[in-house]
């Protein structure tokens, strides 16, 4: 259940309401936001009724969640979401890019790429210390000396850091430098790096698995929020189907079902659902215009040279048009419709 409290509520009453639902076995996590303040108890229904709590100083409402994902749901919180990454809001109707190298290679590279994705007006880069590869003979990323680059990067430029963590043995490492951690694709249902992420007090991007449905992302966000974490961003990166054209095929439509079963804010990622330069930017444009709040994109200075998914990577001059053509289309999709027009 979601319990709406007054936004005059007081620590002592909405202390009262957690300490009632702890007595019969359920944890409730509390969300405040300016003139916003509420509960979220999931499966509460099971052990308390409504007028039990209604009655309570400081309640002003108390809502059933009917969804099978009780914190990622639209009904467990009375705004949708908004995760900040070093300043940078993803959600909230602004479009967040977070753009860079698949993997770091090395310091020229990182700073070269760090370089022109600062000048582009772009706050986030993306790029991996470790990398999980599907041949174990592949590069695997610089590791710990990967992050150490990455926090000089920040220092420089400014720029917030988007890595991913693939296992909680190194995950404290990732925390220490990362402004964001990723959880990839493979990991999507790696319970024990879910919830390790969960206890984290860092956004978390949570890429969709190459073969999962919405229910079953869902459910994996679900395991770190479970955690307490409600900094949660979801991202699709193309699932696997018969398509043999791209890498992945992206499911554009699952941004807009996504949105309307979570608060969660949805990114896409259209370099890994293709796989090839050419689709980046009309898969990246068709994302935004399918109301994603954001674009995770790989860019490299030579991606004919990268120790990985250089086929995928735009060139500079190709970056810097989709940053411009995304926040185009963003702005196009935001503006009012006019009277007698339907969209």
């Amino acid at each position: 259940m979601l319990i709406l409290m007054e936004p005059s509520a007081s620590p002592d009453q909405v202390r009262e309401i957690l300490d009632l639902l702890e007595a019969s076995g359920i944890r409730g996590q509390v969300n405040e936001s300016p003139g916003s303040l509420s509960i979220v108890a999931p499966h509460a229904s099971q052990a308390l009724k409504p007028d039990r709590i209604e009655p309570m100083a400081g309640v002003r409402r108390v809502v059933p969640i009917t969804s099978p994902f009780k914190l990622a749901s639209a009904d467990s919180a009375t705004a949708r979401t908004v995760v900040e990454v070093r300043g940078v809001p993803i959600g909230g109707g602004t479009l967040a890019l977070a753009a860079g190298p698949c993997g770091v290679e090395s310091r020229d590279q990182l700073f070269t790429i760090a370089r022109y994705v600062a000048e582009s007006g772009v706050k986030l880069l993306r790029a991996g210390a470790f990398k999980p590869r599907t041949s174990p003979y592949s590069f695997q990323g610089l590791g710990e000396e990967g992050l150490r680059l990455l926090e000089e990067v920040r220092e420089e430029f400014g720029l917030g850091i988007v890595t991913e963590a693939t296992e909680v043995e190194t995950f404290d490492a990732v925390e220490r430098s990362a402004d964001m951690i990723q959880i990839g694709a493979r990991n999507m249902q790696n319970f024990a790096l879910l919830r390790r992420a969960g206890r984290s007090g860092k956004p978390v991007l949570l890429k969709r698995g190459p073969a999962a449905t919405l229910e079953e992302w869902l459910y994996a966000a679900e395991y770190i929020l479970g955690e307490g974490n409600r900094k949660v961003v979801l991202c699709e990166r193309g699932i696997r189907t018969w398509s043999d054209h791209a890498r992945n095929t992206l499911d554009v439509s699952v941004v807009p079902a996504a949105k309307a079963l979570t608060h969660l804010p949805v990114m896409v990622d259209p370099s890994h659902a293709t796989g090839r330069r050419d689709l980046v930017i009309p898969c990246g444009l068709a994302g935004v215009a399918a109301g994603a709040d954001g674009l995770l994109v790989e860019t490299h200075c030579h991606p004919e040279k990268a120790l990985s998914d250089g086929p995928q990577a735009l060139l500079p001059s190709d970056f810097m048009r989709l940053a411009s053509l995304a926040q185009g289309v963003h702005r196009a999709i935001q503006a009012p419709t006019p009277a007698g027009l339907w969209m």
